[in-house]
């Protein structure tokens, strides 16, 4: 295993599982940029169980691959369609966030193929 791949994989989880935290609380920041793009709020713990299950995903990823691939390639399906509705509500105060999480999604994705 290459170190990149595990330090990756490990900051990819870390911050997807801060983010599923947030949307199960309804943190207010959350509640806030998800309203900005036209998600209700009524949408978060779903929002927040699909990265959890992707947390779970990267973890398994990291010793049994297939599934790790399986979950990176769903995060960045997720914030792929986050930017896509950031972009259709004009929504560009707050893209940074999304922007990131899309890159350490590839970034993951790519690791996890090519390790």
């Amino acid at each position: 295993m290459s170190i990149a791949f595990v330090v990756v994989t490990l900051v990819a989880i870390a911050c997807n599982a801060v983010e599923a935290v947030a949307n199960f609380v309804g943190a207010a920041w959350v509640k806030r940029n998800s309203r900005a793009v036209g998600v209700p709020d009524s949408w978060l713990p779903f929002l927040g169980f699909v990265k959890a299950a992707a947390v779970v995903g990267l973890a398994v990823g990291l010793f049994w691959r297939p599934l790790g691939v399986a979950a990176a390639a769903g995060l960045v399906a997720f914030f792929v369609c986050a930017m896509v509705a950031h972009v259709r509500a004009q929504v560009f105060h707050n893209i940074a966030g999304p922007l990131l999480f899309l890159g350490l999604s590839a970034a993951t994705l790519w690791l996890m193929v090519a390790a």
